[in-house]
């Protein structure tokens, strides 16, 4: 059994490390927009609740959101351990998280903002069937125009700099504290996310004592 949960900027790829996790470690990927659909389609008091919030064009609050991720470690899949991703963002829900499950690692999967910029900065998404490109490292043979569909190809506006560089002042306000938080625990492990996904998850592997898939 293991609890872990995944800490990460924008751009450090924590949704393909997850997904290899998961093949590694044979756990569940729980993050909290996928807690919030899971939900929603159970129609569950919560759920029913989350969707009226969101409907209204507002946020998630941290007491909903807390119930929420709650309801969803108590299912049976998670109860041999889990990989969460997304949950806890503030020092208040850590806190809340240690009242109802026991975290045995924290894993922050550290980037600097050059290469988050790079990454994100260059990131292209075709308009019409949503294929995704990337300016440096997988670029459309012809220029704005998507290879499968012919679409156009585009940057969405959370990718333009001025939106990256806001999302990473964010992600930096939020999660410092909480890097601090699990580090003091002797929770956490600082995984390099800088090189190629292999490499990274080589030495996520290291870094739990994983040994082989």
């Amino acid at each position: 059994m293991m609890n872990l949960i995944f800490l990460g900027p924008p751009g450090a790829g924590k949704g393909t490390l997850a997904a290899r996790a998961v093949d590694i470690l044979k756990l569940p990927h729980i993050s909290t927009g996928a807690i919030f659909r899971s939900a929603i389609a159970a129609k569950s008091p919560l759920g029913l609740k989350v969707k009226a919030i969101i409907d209204a064009g507002k946020l998630v609050d941290d007491a909903t959101t807390i119930e929420l991720v709650k309801e969803r470690l108590a299912q049976d899949d998670a109860k041999k351990g889990y990989i969460l991703d997304g949950f806890p963002r503030t020092i208040p829900q850590a806190e809340a998280l240690a009242g109802f499950s026991k975290v045995d690692k924290v894993v922050n999967f550290d980037l600097p903002d050059s290469p988050v910029l790079e990454r994100l900065g260059g990131r292209r998404v075709c308009r019409k069937c949503g294929f995704n490109y990337h300016a440096l490292f997988n670029p459309p043979k012809k220029e704005g125009v998507c290879d499968a569909c012919g679409g156009e190809v585009y940057i969405r506006d959370d990718d333009k700099p001025e939106a990256v560089q806001k999302r990473l002042e964010v992600y930096r306000d939020q999660t410092a504290p909480l890097i601090d938080f699990y580090r003091k625990k002797g929770l956490l492990v600082d995984v390099d996310a800088s090189p190629e996904v292999d490499k990274v998850v080589g030495n996520f592997k290291i870094a739990l004592g994983v040994r082989q898939i």
